[in-house]
């Protein structure tokens, strides 16, 4: 089995489109395919000194050897992916599924509208909500329903399955976070259906037994864009003063930001079963090793970090980011 699962682990934003897209680089996997909710998360990758942020193409787009695939579980808004299909030049190589749903003018109508869950909880008003609504009344339409989708229509499950069947490789990568999870995170301030690994599986079409890594994503320090609770909160001059500014991809609105936070840590492992977990952001705490790729740059404070957080979770750490681009990784796969 050769399916690597990337998801996150706290409110989202923990940079999993970083780890994504180096996974995409130095595994060179067949096929990356996006599971998740739809527009309403968004991956930011940096690449030869250029910025994507994407909230529909796969983060592995950057290898321009993969199949770049949405599954049945994603909602889909056409504009956004035409967009996004013309500024990655994937055309040639983008499928997804017959029954992903779509986001129609509707549905961002309703979710950006006074009263709505936009000003209740603080969703992003990207019409998600509202179509998962429809889908669970059956009224949805779907992206076999849509004329222009024609080119791209494919069976995921079957493609997804078939080239593990051959041994390829294949990377999935889901969005937001597991404290988003309908289910599993901080109620009612969650997005509108699961968010887990096991999740993205069902998304994709792949049955549990598949996956070969759970890889957990989790940010040095935890952020939360919007409304909901954050333990340990600080106050946003303090958040300035750490450095620790940051904006949402899709928004825009500034994150709420607290320490990293061990619980929550414990949590994530054990909701999404990781067996890997990816550090990111690990420069901005400790600014002497950025833009390192070697192990023996850990040292001190920075390695009784790691350790730590090995010791909390039981899982090993297997990536640490240690800057923007999807080059400035430690991996230590080898090393565990």
């Amino acid at each position: 089995m050769t399916l690597t699962v990337v998801c996150g682990g706290f409110w989202g934003d923990e940079g999993k489109g970083k780890i994504l897209s180096y996974l995409a680089l130095s595994d060179n996997p067949a096929i990356v395919v996006r599971a998740g909710v739809g527009t309403n998360a968004g991956h930011t990758i940096e690449f030869e000194n250029r910025e994507y942020k994407l909230r529909m193409i796969p983060s592995g787009f950057i290898n321009p050897s993969i199949r770049l695939l949405i599954g049945a579980g994603v909602l889909v808004d056409p504009k956004v992916l035409f967009k996004e299909l013309d500024e990655t030049k994937t055309h040639d190589r983008f499928g997804v599924d017959y029954q992903s749903g779509i986001i129609e003018k509707k549905h961002i109508e309703l979710d950006s509208s006074n009263g709505h869950l936009k000003g209740k909880i603080g969703t992003t008003g990207s019409g998600t909500g509202p179509a998962n609504v429809d889908r669970a009344l059956r009224k949805l339409k779907v992206a076999r329903d849509i004329p222009e989708l024609k080119p791209y229509l494919t069976d995921v499950s079957v493609e997804v399955n078939d080239a593990l069947d051959l041994g390829l490789k294949v990377q999935a990568e889901g969005s937001q976070a597991i404290l988003l999870s309908l289910f599993h995170g901080s109620y009612p301030y969650v997005t509108s259906k699961d968010t887990s690994a096991a999740a993205i599986c069902s998304d994709i079409g792949v049955g549990p037994t598949r996956v070969s890594d759970v890889v957990v994503v989790l940010k040095s320090f935890v952020t939360r864009v919007g409304t909901g609770d954050l333990p340990g909160e600080l106050p946003m001059d303090e958040v300035k003063k750490r450095g620790w500014t940051e904006y949402g991809a899709v928004t825009g609105r500034p994150r709420r930001a607290a320490p990293f936070n061990y619980e929550l840590a414990k949590k994530a492992v054990r909701l999404n079963g990781a067996t890997q977990i990816a550090v990111t952001k690990f420069d901005i705490i400790f600014p002497e090793i950025a833009k390192a790729n070697d192990i023996n740059q850990i040292k001190g404070d920075a390695e009784d970090f790691i350790n730590k957080i090995e010791d909390e979770t039981k899982v090993k750490v297997a990536f640490i980011g240690t800057g923007p681009s999807a080059e400035d990784i430690i991996d230590l796969r080898e090393h565990i």
